[in-house]
This record gives structure tokens, sequence and C-alpha cells, in this order.
């Protein structure tokens, strides 16, 4: 369906691509990785989804004051990573997102299952991570269900991180098992429960993970947005998402919240299916909403 043409109301994304060398205050990248993950998945089809599902919004925020994302951000558009899964597409992956990073406060992946988490922080030089997530992701193995696990013992020793400045958001009831939370609670990653973020607010939540993920040294945080920790009924498109979890609203609050730290250098948008979603496309358009609240909160530093 073509939309609607108006000079006077501008709609996001289709942003000018990324030059080598340019400056910019964020690089939307997709990274669309599919081929560990758990469940069978078309999470290779979802950067062009969101990029497309990102022209139904505008990139204008109400404030007070109103701001027009695209004239207070200088964004561009990377592509994509071409067969990000394997050791080389991750060896590609990293260097991809090192070089954007290296000119830009805010590098963006588009996944993707869960795996791309690994490569993404890796590139950015992470050394806290935030993840926003029902799930632990704390497996053994390679596959989206690892990512966490391979962040503190795969990756080579200078970019391991410290499990002490994890904070996991989100981790929901029945959908874990007793021995990831115990090797969590090992390692000393703070675990916040769906619960306890209910209970206590997204600001509050927000400013404890800040503080943790950053540590004592420079903070350089990926920020990881699973999207499946939002209620089935927001997201259908979602192979592991359940009854119960954050409602949209509550979701894109807290990626605002978490991206408007100085400290989160990179973040990716995980496990949506674009092949599964419903009629209406509405978890890909959670999805593209999460990309724009990313976007708010940097320009909200």
């Amino acid at each position: 369906m073509s939309l609607a043409h108006d000079d006077l109301w501008p709609r996001a994304g289709g942003w000018p691509s990324f030059a080598a060398g340019e400056r910019a205050d964020a690089a939307i990248l997709g990274v669309p990785t599919w081929h560990t993950s758990l469940s069978p998945t078309g999470a290779h089809a979802t950067p062009a989804a969101i990029r497309e599902a990102l022209s139904r919004y505008s990139p204008t925020l109400m404030g007070p004051p109103v701001v027009d994302l695209d004239a207070a951000l200088r964004i561009v558009d990377a592509g994509d990573v071409i067969e990000p899964d394997g050791d080389a597409g991750i060896a590609r992956t990293v260097a991809r997102v090192s070089a954007l990073a290296a000119g830009t406060d805010l590098v963006i992946a588009l996944g993707g299952d869960n795996s791309l988490t690994y490569p993404v922080a890796r590139g950015a030089g992470a050394n806290g991570l935030i993840t926003i997530d029902a799930h632990f992701d704390l497996r053994d193995g390679v596959s989206n269900g690892s990512p966490v696990r391979r962040l503190v013992e795969d990756a080579p020793v200078d970019e391991r991180i410290d499990p002490t400045r994890i904070v996991q958001i989100g981790i929901a009831d029945y959908a874990n098992s007793a021995a990831y939370a115990q090797r969590a609670a090992d390692w000393g990653i703070r675990v916040i429960t769906l619960d306890e973020l209910r209970r206590r607010g997204i600001e509050d939540v927000a400013g404890e993970a800040h503080e943790i993920a950053g540590g004592a040294a420079a903070a350089r945080i990926h920020l990881d947005v699973d999207v499946d920790v939002a209620d089935r009924s927001a997201v259908p498109g979602c192979p592991a998402s359940v009854p119960g979890g954050l409602a949209a609203f509550e979701l894109r609050a807290l990626v605002r919240s978490l991206a408007g730290d100085t400290g989160v250098v990179s973040a990716d948008i995980a496990e949506v299916d674009a092949t599964a979603d419903a009629p209406d496309g509405r978890t890909v358009r959670l999805a593209a909403l999460c990309v724009l609240e990313l976007l708010a909160g940097l320009a909200g530093r």
C-alpha cells in the first residue's frame, strides 16, 4: 500500500547512506543473523521490514518542546552485513561495527536473531551490557540463546565483558531454567525480573542499570533489545514471546530511558521474525518504533 505524501509531514527512515570516514550521531546497520536460532525463524528478513515500517512514522517528538529527530541528529544507514552467521560472518560484523563506532555516538543494529548481540557488542568495544529480554541467553554452545555467555567466556580475552557489569531486565517466569538462573547468580550478573521492573518502575531500574553496566571505568555499554520481552499479543512475530510480557508502551519507554545515557554506544533490535508477523505487521512496527526510541534517547542526552 502506497503512503500519502505531505511536505509538511516528513516520514522517518530513508536516511542517507553512510560514507566511509564521515561523522554521524547514529548509524543503522542490518545484521540479519538466523542460522543458529533455536526456533525456526525468518529473522534474516527483518532488517528490510523494519526499514520499510519506519516510513509509517514521523521522526517528530511531541515534547514539549517539539523535536524533529532528523533535524536534531545526523542519522545514516550503513546497509547490511552480508551473511553475518558463522565465524567469517562474526568477523565481518565485528569489523563493520568497529568502523561505524569510531565515527558515531550510537550504532543501532537491526537483527536478526539474538546471536547478533555477540559480534555487535564486541565491535563496539563494549565493556558493559544491558539486556531487555525475557531470557538469560546464557546457554552453552553457539545459538541465539548464548550471546551473553559468549561475551563472558568466548570472546577474545581483551574483549570479554565482566559479568558484574551485566544487567538483565525483564527476565520472566516460565521462560528460563533454574540452572541458568544459578549461572547468572554465580557470575554476579544483576537480574531484574519482569515483576521487579513493574514494581519499581522504569526510571528507577534504568538508573541502576546504567550505574552497574557503566562501572568505574569509562563506560561503553551495549544495549540488547530482545523484542520477545513484550507481551505476545503485541509481538506475535517473536517466536519465544509469551502472554504477560511488557506492554508495547512499557518497552518503548524503557528503551528510550536506557538509550539516554551517554555510556550507551551500541544497541541491537533482536528476535523479530518478519515472516511470522501478524497481518497488520504489529511486531515489525514495534521494532521500528524501538529504533526511533533509541534515537529519541540519543537526542535527549
